[in-house]
């Protein structure tokens, strides 16, 4: 059998409706589009498509593209990892109309949670430029948004979730295209391969298409021989659905294992969703509780005594311990995102700010920062808030910026402002009035040390003048005693005795 272009390709969805097994995806996404064409475009500019791989989300915005007549723009995770690449490409790309006969222009950012949380920072705030320059719509995929990194992203978008397509919905879909094909083709095989591939729609073509080539046909057996199970990580959606309703050990330890969240994220994640799921029941909720103590305090020891033979009891009690502490089924609940987390990134900025202010203090008051965190931040808070003509005035004392003096006075931020900048122009006012009053001492006293240097030079020259008296004298006489013959006065005197 010759080879062909990619059956991803060749059966790529043309219409919206062909889309498989994502109507709510469709019912969020469909008006948000036609905002836009309409000329009314939506308050949030993006949207973020989210979900398994191999689930349509791509494959929408194709048959969206197609069905609308719009052009696509398409940048993968790779080409704009840096601030410049979006602007060079994607910034121009949603500011600027299409050329006839495009009606649009969709700029699609695709893995947008491949970016690095420290390497793309750069992406990230052009990413948020970009929504708000805006002219046509920008829509993001993701396997997983739910990264810290990606929050301001997640804040002003459209969250569009797709799901998971169910083995009913695939398996009609898969034998449709090998009918045609004209592949003679195994339904028991395409379960196989459906459930090797965890449900990957994209995957599973791609296997189906590799053993058609290679053999001609599609056989239980052939998938059995080709078709290996591909390791996926779970999304923390996708860990809680496996977590909840596992009904073996090994399943829900897998769960828990399965996701690439860190061990205190884990935590939070099923710690924040377990009274939800089990809160028509006390008494599965106690023994999950319990559960999720006991696999705390595990936790708690590894820490601690950095005593990594503990972990295994962890996941134990995480995993098992909280799935099989249900007597009875319970219906999916709303699962959320861990308000820890959420909390923490709200007062991430506070927490900054209360630690550059620990770190000035520290120096400047020569005490250990916990010292200062614990009595003088606080002290600063009370004075703050009752005095704060006193506390504008240590303020300026401590050099304090305005970030951390809006942290310490609250309420009474713009009232100890006002205060600062008033005392800071009378301290320039007073600065003024003593500098010119040191130019004029200054002044003053050079013009004295003129005075001086000139009476000096006076009795210097007095000094010269006399000296010059004195020498001119004493020559008079030095002549007028050679003219008497040479004698002085002293000869003279001596002679006459």
């Amino acid at each position: 059998m010759k080879k062909s272009i990619p059956w991803i390709i060749k059966y790529r969805p043309k219409r919206v409706e062909d889309v498989v097994n994502q109507e709510k995806a469709k019912e969020l996404l469909i008006p948000w589009i036609k905002k836009w064409l309409s000329g009314n475009p939506p308050e949030k500019k993006g949207a973020l498509l989210w979900g398994p791989p191999g689930v349509g989300k791509t494959s929408l915005v194709e048959a969206i593209c197609n069905e609308y007549n719009l052009e696509k723009i398409e940048l993968n995770a790779s080409d704009f990892r840096r601030k410049k690449d979006i602007e060079r490409i994607a910034l121009v790309a949603a500011t600027k109309r299409p050329l006839p006969p495009k009606k649009g222009r969709i700029v699609l950012l695709d893995e947008v949670d491949g970016l690095s949380p420290r390497g793309d920072e750069g992406a990230i705030s052009a990413i948020l430029e970009l929504l708000e320059k805006a002219r046509n719509p920008i829509i993001m995929t993701a396997n997983d948004p739910w990264g810290q990194h990606l929050r301001p992203i997640r804040e002003r978008v459209l969250m569009v979730e797709f799901k998971r397509i169910p083995k009913t919905k695939a398996l009609p879909y898969l034998m449709k295209i090998c009918e045609s094909e004209g592949i003679y083709c195994e339904k028991q095989a395409l379960a196989y391969i459906w459930e090797k591939n965890k449900g990957d729609l994209r995957a599973c073509i791609n296997d189906m298409q590799a053993i058609a080539e290679a053999y001609g046909k599609i056989t239980l057996d052939l998938a059995k021989a080709l078709v290996v199970e591909r390791d996926r990580t779970l999304t923390p959606w996708e860990m809680l659905q496996h977590l909840f309703y596992a009904k073996y050990f090994w399943q829900a330890k897998k769960a828990v294992t399965s996701t690439d969240l860190d061990y205190d994220t884990l935590f939070l994640w099923i710690a924040e969703n377990v009274p939800k799921q089990y809160g028509d029941d006390p008494e599965d909720l106690w023994r999950a509780m319990e559960a999720l103590s006991r696999a705390d305090v595990y936790y708690g020891r590894i820490k601690r005594r950095m005593n990594w033979s503990l972990l295994p009891y962890y996941f134990e009690m995480l995993g098992p311990g909280v799935a099989l502490a249900k007597e009875k089924y319970h219906k999916r609940a709303r699962w959320s995102y861990p308000e820890k987390i959420t909390l923490l990134a709200k007062t991430k900025e506070q927490r900054r700010i209360r630690e550059e202010l620990a770190t000035l203090l520290s120096l400047t008051q020569h005490v250990s920062k916990s010292y200062a965190k614990a009595e003088i931040i606080p002290l600063l808070k009370f004075i703050a808030q009752h005095n704060p003509q006193y506390f504008a005035r240590l303020a300026l004392g401590l050099r304090l910026t305005d970030e951390m003096i809006k942290f310490l006075a609250g309420k009474e931020y713009r009232t100890v402002i006002r205060i600062k900048e008033k005392l800071l122009k009378e301290m320039e006012e007073e600065a003024k009035i003593r500098a010119a009053r040191e130019a004029k001492e200054y002044l003053e006293r050079k013009a004295l040390e003129v005075v001086e240097e000139e009476k000096v030079e006076k009795w210097e020259e007095k000094k010269e003048e006399k000296a010059e008296k004195v020498e001119k004298r004493e020559k008079k006489e030095r002549k007028r005693e050679e003219r008497r013959g040479g004698l002085t006065l002293l000869d003279f005197l001596n002679k006459k005795k």
